[in-house]
């Protein structure tokens, strides 16, 4: 018998991750929690990796949703981020996963989907740099972890904190969408130039929202020499 690290209800083990992805690991989350999860699939922006299924034909073009064009229509972001791929939607019981991994400090949640994670993602870990997007020393004081750096553990030993946050802002999930998109300050510093030269960088956040966070990211490596910059997060 286990329990659920989420619900805490006791479950049988006689269902799998492999009867879900083919994986032969024990699952973390009860049945009827990673029922609630849903995996991206089918057909997907070519950038940012949202599901076309989930919104109205007209908000697409070709292979791209509008908010990618808009991205690369302007000239100081165009190309600045190649790709990002996320593994589930946001749904509402993915909102309160991450609020509880977040808000409410139970960090051990990110285990949970850590088989998943590592089999989908293993052929982008493999030669990039992995690089979380750091928190605010208040709002890492506040949380007393980065939930973007337990998250990179969880695909790899291999990380690399080569970004540093120097501003400290309003939560984004307290913005409105108009606030995320807003041009503003880069809010991020490079630690190490060095380390970043001529090298394939992976992001690693755990929502991908508007992109800005990511794309302010990437700008900063890509203007410090690096030479690709694509971001995996757990959620879009």
């Amino acid at each position: 018998m286990s329990y659920c690290l989420f619900c805490h209800q006791s479950y049988s083990e006689t269902w799998s991750w492999a009867a879900l992805f083919g994986l032969n690991a024990e699952p973390l989350l009860c049945q009827s929690c990673s029922a609630k999860l849903e995996l991206i699939k089918g057909e997907i922006c070519r950038i940012c990796g949202r599901s076309f299924s989930l919104f109205p034909e007209q908000y697409r073009q070709g292979d791209f949703c509008y908010d990618c064009i808009r991205w690369e229509e302007d000239e100081e972001w165009t190309g600045v981020l190649q790709q990002n791929r996320s593994l589930y939607v946001y749904n509402d019981f993915l909102k309160e996963v991450i609020a509880k991994i977040k808000y409410r400090g139970d960090a051990e949640l990110f285990k949970a989907f850590s088989p998943v994670m590592t089999s989908t993602f293993k052929s982008f870990t493999r030669s990039a740099l992995l690089v979380p997007i750091p928190l605010s020393e208040e709002r890492q004081y506040e949380r007393g972890f980065n939930q973007a750096e337990i998250f990179a553990q969880s695909l790899t030993r291999n990380v690399y904190p080569l970004l540093k946050r120097v501003t400290h802002e309003e939560k984004q999930s307290k913005k409105t969408r108009k606030d995320r998109m807003a041009k503003k300050n880069n809010p991020f510093l490079i630690t190490d130039e060095d380390s970043i030269k001529n090298k394939s960088i992976l992001l690693i956040d755990d929502v991908y929202t508007t992109g800005s966070t990511l794309r302010y990211a990437a700008k900063v490596l890509k203007d410090a020499g690096a030479d690709q910059i694509s971001s995996i997060t757990l959620a879009r």
